[in-house]
């Protein structure tokens, strides 16, 4: 798929999504962005880039953390996500938190002044990742650290058969290479060949779980990335779409719940350089 056509599916597909992410994934994905946040050890004063932020899950615990002098600028390529995270930090009165739609690859933020970048679960939809890396590595200041989380190995991935079936149905490839990164050491290599050091890896081993087949076909066909093509189906085709995912994973239906296992990779790396003494840290 063309580069520029595969951000258009990414940034309307995700807006689409937007409206039903944090029902159907927040608590999955909650044990992967707790170990980015653990990874990331932010102090208060911190100045964090919070990069591919969605609906500002990660976003707003980072803002808690750093508050109150610290800052978090979140960006991500769908708009609507960026008015539901707008909304979501209004409503939890948190006011150190900005969210700008931008593209990761085309990341500017004005000269290296980030102490911490983050990105938990974004990078597997850039078309180039390595560039969205080496944005990220711009950003930082001298001894500033990053941390990114990727979906694992496709094996240990129990959902994985959702993307060739409505790519059956479509014709298209909906996320090219999605679990490229999440294979073998390649995102602790691709942030070391992006300049960082002290590259550290820790793959997670987690289990989705949704109570009924109506909340496990929510989370993948409205919450998330396929979500464009899935709001272009008529109701045959998602009537056999849903048939066919609900059969790839019956091997982990438990009665009416499912419990499906899944693979989560979090790098972090420190861009070299002297650090620099933050004001009453001397």
């Amino acid at each position: 798929m063309d580069s520029r056509l595969q951000r258009r599916v990414q940034r309307y597909g995700w807006d689409k999504a937007a409206a039903h992410y944090e029902r159907t994934w927040k608590a999955q994905l909650e044990p992967v962005q707790t170990a980015l946040l653990e990874m990331a050890a932010l102090r208060p004063g911190e100045h964090v880039l919070d990069v591919a932020c969605g609906t500002g899950l990660v976003s707003l615990r980072a803002a808690r953390q750093v508050a109150p002098a610290g800052t978090v600028y979140a960006i991500d390529l769908a708009e609507v996500m960026i008015d539901a995270a707008r909304a979501r930090a209004r409503g939890q009165g948190i006011d150190n938190c900005r969210f700008e739609r931008m593209d990761a690859e085309e990341l500017e933020i004005g000269g290296a002044a980030v102490d911490v970048a983050l990105c938990a679960l974004g990078l597997m939809y850039a078309p180039d990742a390595e560039r969205a890396i080496e944005r990220m590595h711009r950003a930082l200041r001298p001894g500033g650290r990053a941390v990114a989380a990727v979906w694992g190995e496709r094996r240990h991935c129990g959902w994985a058969e959702l993307f060739p079936i409505v790519d059956a149905r479509v014709q298209s490839d909906v996320c090219p290479m999605f679990f490229r990164l999440g294979s073998g050491d390649s995102l602790a290599q691709t942030f070391a060949a992006a300049g960082f050091a002290a590259v550290r890896s820790h793959r997670l081993a987690a289990t989705l779980t949704w109570r009924n087949a109506e909340e496990a076909c929510a989370a993948a066909f409205e919450g998330g990335p396929v979500a464009l093509a899935w709001s272009r189906f008529d109701d045959a085709l998602q009537t056999s779409t849903r048939a066919d995912y609900l059969a790839s994973i019956d091997a982990f239906r438990r009665g009416e719940a499912y419990a499906v296992p899944a693979e989560f990779v979090v790098v972090a790396g420190t861009k070299p350089g002297a650090v620099e003494t933050k004001p009453g840290e001397a």
